[in-house]
This record gives C-alpha cells, sequence and structure tokens, in this order.
C-alpha cells in the first residue's frame, strides 16, 4: 500500500538547456511539506512537470521522473492556457476569493477543465493499486475524485483545497456549479484550513446536492463524507536554523548596514488582486500623511513575486502598483532615503530569511486568503522572539495566530493604527505575544498537517468500513433471511414515514402506493407473521390507511394502538391541557417563517419545516428548541427533533414503550423493528438483544444494521416473502 498524491504540478521544476531536461527541486510550502510522504517507500507524485514535453521526449522525462517517485502528466499549450489560466484561474480563483466580477465562465474552460481532470485520473490509474491512499491537492482538480471513484468504487481518496471556500450565495454564480460538488463528494475525507471554509461547504453542498449533513459528515447514497478543517503549517525547523546559517548571517550583515536608525516593515507577496497589495501601499501613504514623525524613520520592503503577468487583470495590477510607488516614492523621498523598496522578483531562501530575520514589522494583509504561510515563516525566523505580525483577519492563519496585530485589509485607517501600534509596542509586549505565535507555529507544523490528514482519512475509512459491516444488504441480508426461514413466530415492527414510503413536502401527499400495500399484503399471508405499523402519524390517518388490512396499528409514537378486528385505545392519563400555550407559541415561529406549519395530534403538537427556506428552517428549529425545552420539561413534555419536524408530545408516549406494551405476554422468536427517526431510536434500545433493528439512514444509530432509504427497506421485505413473490422485486 502506497500514498498517491496528485496535483496540478510535480514538486520539482524542468528546465530545458541545449536540449537536455534538468530537474530541480521546488521550495514551494507543498513540495517541502509532504516531500517525506512521496520520497519514503513505494509512495508517488502524480503531476504536470511545469514544462510542454514533445511527445516524442515524453518517455525521457517519464524515465527521469521516475527516479524521483514522480509520475507526470503531459499537457499541451492549450491545455495550460485553457484548464489552468481558463477555468482554474479566471473562473475558480477569482470567485473562490469573493472578486467574481473577475470570473469569466467560458463554456471552453470548462470543457478542458473537464477532460484535463479525466487525463489527470487516466494517469493516476496507471500506478494506483486497490489499497493506495489517493490525495488530491487544490482546485484545480476538483473533479477528479469522483471520476478515480467511478473507476474504483472502494478507493480511499483525500482531497485538500489551499485557497478558501466561498459561501454559498458566492458559489451558486459558477455555472457548472453541481458537477464540481459532485467530483469533490467522490473523496472519502475533504480538508479545508479554517472551520469557516468546512461551514461554507457544507452549507453549499446540502443545498445544490441531494446529500444532507449531520455535523460534519456528508451523507451521500451508501457513503460517508467527512468535511474536516486541517490548518496547514510550515517546516519550522528549517526557516528557525536558516537564520544561524553563515550566508544568511552575512545577508543580515548588508541588510541592516546604515540602516541601524530605521524601523523595517516586510511585505512579501505573489501578484495578486487577492494579496491587497494596493491597499496596503495606501495605508503606509495615509502613514506619512498622518503621521510625519515617521517621515525617514520607517522603510517598507515589498517584495511582489511575478505571476500570471501576461494576464490582462495582473498586468493591470502591476502596472497600477509600479505607479503608486513611484508616485509615493517620489512625494517623499530624500538624498538618502525612499519609504518603499519595491521589488518585482523572486528571492533566494536564504536573502528571505535575512529579511524576515531583520525587519520588525511583517505586514500580511490579504483580501482573502486561504492560509497564508508568509505569516508562519516570519515567526519561525525570529528566534530573538522580537518583532511583530500584522495580520489580515482575512487570511486563515488570523485564526490561529491571535496575538498577531488582526485588522481588516479594507480599512486603510486600521491598517494604519496597527503599523503605529507596532512601531511603538514596547520590547516585553512583542516578545509575549512572539513566544506565543512561535510556540503555535512549532506545535502546528508542516509534518503535524501532513499526519493529521493522513490519520484522519485512515479513521474515516475504517468508519466506513463498519457501516458497510452493517449496511443490511447482500450478505447481512442473507443472514436475516436465513433467521427469519428458522422461526415461526414473527413479528415486524415497521416505521411508516421515512422508512416504507419516502418523504414529500406535503404530508399528505405521502399515502400508500399500490406496491406498498401489495408488499404487506404478501407479509401478512404467512399466518407466522405479525406486522405492527408503528407511527407518528394520527390514528385516523393510519385507521384510514390500513384499517381494512390485518395489521396491529400504533400512532402517535404510542399513545393510540389498535390489534386487528378492535378497536382504538389510547394510553390512560394522558392530557391535552397543555396544548393551548404551546401552539400560541409555535405560532410566532410559524408566522416567521414562510412553508412551515403545525399539525395537531391528539396528545402532540407537531411543527413541520420541509417547505420552509433550506437553513431558515433549521434556524427556527434550534430556536424552538433553545426557547421551549425547559418549559416542554415543566410541562412534563417530551421535545423531539426529527426529520424536518419538532414534536411536543406527553413524556409518557414513547415508541420504545409502545413496543414493549405489545409485546407483553407474548414470545415470538423473531423480532424485526425498522425506522428512520430519532423516535425510532426508543424501540431499537427497548427490544431485547436478539431482535434485528435496522436504521433507514446511515447515521448514528443504536440499531445493528442500516439501509439507505425506503426503496432498500422494501427490498428487504421482498426477499423475506414467500419464494414465488421475490420475483417481483
Amino acid at each position: 500500500m502506497k500514498t498517491v498524491i496528485i496535483s496540478n504540478r510535480l514538486p520539482v521544476k524542468i528546465v530545458e538547456e541545449n536540449n537536455q531536461y534538468t530537474i530541480i527541486p521546488s521550495e514551494g510550502g507543498l513540495a517541502t511539506g509532504l516531500g517525506d510522504v512521496y520520497k519514503t517507500g513505494n509512495s508517488i507524485w502524480v503531476g504536470w512537470p511545469g514544462i510542454e514535453v514533445p511527445e516524442e521526449r515524453q518517455e525521457e522525462v517519464t524515465q527521469k521522473l521516475a527516479e524521483l517517485n514522480l509520475s507526470p502528466v503531459f499537457l499541451t499549450q492549450e491545455e495550460i492556457n485553457l484548464y489552468y489560466e481558463g477555468f482554474s484561474n479566471e473562473v475558480l480563483w477569482p470567485v473562490f476569493h469573493y472578486l467574481v466580477t473577475y470570473a469569466h465562465y467560458e463554456q471552453s474552460y470548462w470543457d478542458c477543465y473537464k477532460s484535463v481532470n479525466h487525463k489527470f485520473a487516466k494517469s493516476a490509474l496507471q500506478v494506483l493499486d486497490m489499497k493506495d491512499k489517493i490525495w488530491i491537492q487544490d482546485y484545480q482538480l476538483m473533479l477528479l475524485p469522483e471520476i478515480l471513484r467511478e473507476k474504483r468504487p472502494n478507493l480511499t481518496i483525500g482531497f485538500f483545497q489551499h485557497i478558501p471556500f466561498p459561501s454559498y450565495e458566492i458559489f451558486r454564480l459558477i455555472p457548472w456549479r453541481e458537477e464540481l460538488l459532485q467530483g469533490l463528494i467522490g473523496a472519502d475525507l475533504i480538508g479545508f484550513h479554517t472551520y469557516d471554509d468546512v461551514r461554507h461547504f457544507i452549507s453549499t453542498a446540502t443545498r445544490l446536492l441531494p446529500v444532507n449533513s449531520s455535523s460534519n459528515v456528508l451523507n451521500s447514497n451508501d457513503r460517508q463524507i467527512v468535511i474536516e478543517a486541517f490548518p496547514m503549517g510550515i517546516d519550522f525547523e528549517k526557516f528557525s536554523t536558516l537564520t544561524d546559517t553563515e550566508i544568511v548571517r552575512q545577508e543580515i550583515s548588508n541588510f541592516k548596514n546604515g540602516k541601524e536608525d530605521v524601523k523595517i516593515i516586510l511585505s512579501i507577496d505573489r501578484l495578486d488582486y487577492s494579496k491587497g497589495i494596493l491597499e496596503r501601499l495606501k495605508a503606509i501613504e495615509l502613514l506619512l500623511q498622518m503621521h510625519p514623525e515617521y517621515i525617514g524613520k520607517i522603510e517598507l520592503f515589498m517584495i511582489v513575486v511575478p505571476s500570471r503577468d501576461t494576464v490582462p487583470k495582473y498586468n493591470e495590477l502591476r502596472e497600477q502598483i509600479d505607479q503608486f510607488v513611484g508616485n509615493l516614492n517620489a512625494r517623499y523621498r530624500s538624498m538618502d532615503w525612499i519609504p518603499v523598496n519595491y521589488f518585482y522578483r523572486s528571492f533566494p531562501i536564504e536573502f528571505l530569511s535575512a529579511l524576515y530575520s531583520s525587519a520588525d514589522v511583517c505586514l500580511v494583509t490579504p483580501m482573502r486568503d486561504g492560509m497564508n504561510l508568509v505569516s508562519k515563516e516570519y515567526i519561525a525566523s525570529r528566534n530573538n522572539e522580537d518583532g511583530v505580525l500584522i495580520l489580515s483577519e482575512m487570511a486563515g492563519a488570523s485564526k490561529e495566530l491571535t496575538e498577531a496585530l488582526i485588522v481588516n485589509p479594507n480599512n486603510l485607517g486600521d491598517i494604519m493604527e496597527a503599523i503605529v501600534a507596532a512601531l511603538r509596542m514596547p520590547l516585553n509586549d512583542q516578545k509575549r505575544r512572539m513566544k506565543a505565535m512561535r510556540a503555535t507555529v512549532e506545535k502546528f507544523n508542516i509534518k503535524h498537517w501532513v499526519n493529521n490528514f493522513i490519520l484522519k482519512l485512515n479513521e474515516v475509512k475504517e468508519s466506513q468500513k463498519s457501516l458497510l459491516t452493517k449496511h443490511a444488504v447482500n450478505s447481512v441480508n442473507e443472514i436475516i433471511a436465513v433467521k427469519y426461514a428458522e422461526t415461526h413466530d414473527r413479528v415486524l415492527f415497521l416505521d411508516y414515514d421515512g422508512t416504507l414510503v419516502g418523504f414529500t413536502g406535503d404530508i399528505d401527499d405521502a399515502s400508500p402506493d399500490e406496491e406498498l400495500y401489495d408488499l404487506i399484503e404478501n407479509l401478512i399471508l404467512d399466518n407466522s407473521n405479525t406486522v405492527v405499523i408503528i407511527s407518528g402519524r394520527r390514528h385516523e390517518t393510519l385507521e384510514s390507511w390500513f384499517g381494512h388490512l390485518k395489521v396491529d396499528l400504533i400512532a402517535e409514537h404510542g399513545a393510540w394502538q389498535r390489534k386487528q378486528g378492535e378497536q382504538w385505545t389510547c394510553l390512560p392519563l394522558l392530557t391535552d391541557q397543555w396544548k393551548s400555550e404551546i401552539r400560541t407559541l409555535l405560532e410566532t415561529y410559524t408566522d416567521r417563517t414562510p412553508g412551515s406549519f403545525i399539525e395537531e395530534k391528539s396528545f402532540s403538537l407537531v411543527w413541520h419545516y420541509r417547505k420552509a427556506e433550506e437553513g431558515l428552517g433549521e434556524l427556527r428549529a434550534n430556536e424552538i428548541v433553545s426557547h421551549m425545552k425547559i418549559l416542554a420539561a415543566d410541562k412534563g413534555l417530551q421535545l423531539m427533533p426529527g426529520n424536518k419536524v419538532i414534536e411536543f408530545k406527553n413524556i409518557e408516549v414513547n415508541k420504545g414503550k409502545a413496543a414493549l406494551n405489545w409485546l407483553y405476554n407474548k414470545h415470538p422468536d423473531f423480532v424485526m423493528a425498522l425506522g428512520d427517526d430519532h423516535t425510532d431510536e426508543d424501540i431499537f434500545k427497548a427490544l431485547p438483544d436478539g431482535s434485528i433493528t435496522v436504521k433507514v439512514g446511515n447515521n448514528l444509530s443504536e440499531a445493528k444494521y442500516y439501509l439507505n432509504d425506503f426503496k432498500e427497506v422494501r427490498k428487504l421485505l421482498w426477499s423475506l416473502v414467500k419464494e414465488e413473490f421475490v420475483e417481483r422485486d
């Protein structure tokens, strides 16, 4: 078993000189962090090598990369233009960074994005074994998990997104939104940097796909997909020890020469409109205007690493930065001082280390960023525990580095005031903050990130396997069928809504269909069987639907019971005197929740919100539970959240008690209960140990087995009836 990492780019650069290909290691955070994974054992990294390789030389490059446990995906220049520069960076990047006006929804971009994701899948499948773990990286490959899942259903697949995930209102602007989400949920574990991203993803998926969620778990068909936050770290030891090397010490000495009386502010970014570079410059300009005492006393060292400057938006941004820096320096410079030292280029890591070590303030103010590792690299380089980090609240790192000076990147005055506070901060305050942040960055380093993700991926897969063993089809179905065939006095407790029929928007539309009647009639043809329909429905409703059949009925969760040929009876000492007050309160929520309504039963009230707007219904339901649970308890009521419902009922009313009451003085040799709701858990807990209990839906339950939906329930029940009826399945 090996770990297969798949990303848009391989963790190396390939350079062609004199018709020879040379492979150079990448210094990127991902390459560094996952280096230990792909370089050990028989693990492998799949990705694009970074240049277009002629077809006749692809085998040569493949062999060179194989020596480094790397496997290439060869892309044409047109594919790079449409899939990478196009869809990835002109649709997903701006939308995910909330800059939707920059997005270009071109059909050709999408078509190429799909085809390249299939190309990655084809390359990956050539090196994959069935037991391998796959870890897919970032937004360029959002379709890949589902493509691989379709080819190899039992694969273990993790996906991590390194950029933010937007809110539902933003994400749904993408024309191909469902396809992207469907692609992602092919993974077993989906990781983001922050819990905000997790919340956005779950909210978006449950609104746009036929999936439901429980906490941070999505349920899709017979699979559970876990969505989790894994804040990415850096190689702390690497940056901390770099400052002590001879080459870095020399760079520090050169850099500080002549700047002993000047406070250095550092800014390092890739050229991108999401980084807030212009806003940062405007804050520096505002500082010099409002605090002229700092003229000649501070210098901003701003490094902008070239990126996509052939794209019009990026080229325009570069020109704006050039112009602003030029104007600012022209206005304030003197013979021996300029406010902004601007470099549009990349630097060796040793020089960056010297800057990190020397800068009094590090200014990191992106408009939106998945994590931002520059802030962590600065902290790791501060071995003297001095210096101040100013950090945008829109960067994922702000959730961890709470001792930084946190600013709103859109508020120039906020940034300016933070710079002034940083310049004036006493050394002991600097050390207190920096010490705490260094401890965080050191503990939650890149290896911690990798280990956490892989451990969670293993845990999720084991949980899925555990659920699979409880899935009451195939081999488990046979176990139930064998026990059924060997017994002669059987009781089947069957819930109705969500178990025998699916849910509908209108509760009155969920009446039994012909197949269900046929199924029940065939079950009761066998004199060894007793069918008990146990439901939360009103007893009048169950009577109208099933009164003509030879079945026992338990209605309103046990408040009413009727045995074959007998009259309905209700539990003694039940009261409905509480209804008026509870109904009045529920009506206030109904008035504020379009689509919700109150259903009245003999001894319970049910607040339905299936028709309410997604999210609003859940919000009101939480409010009801929070505000009315104490009142319900004081009145001797049970408050029961269910599937898009909240029910208030007498505490004596309980499906488990009703089932045990029905079984009193009876000794069946086969007891089976099927249900989908929170109320059915009472039956699962109450029934004798040897009973067969089946939960409809694969979330946590006291039941021994589970089925996905009412269709699988019917399939199971059909398999239990006489042999001549099996063919009706």
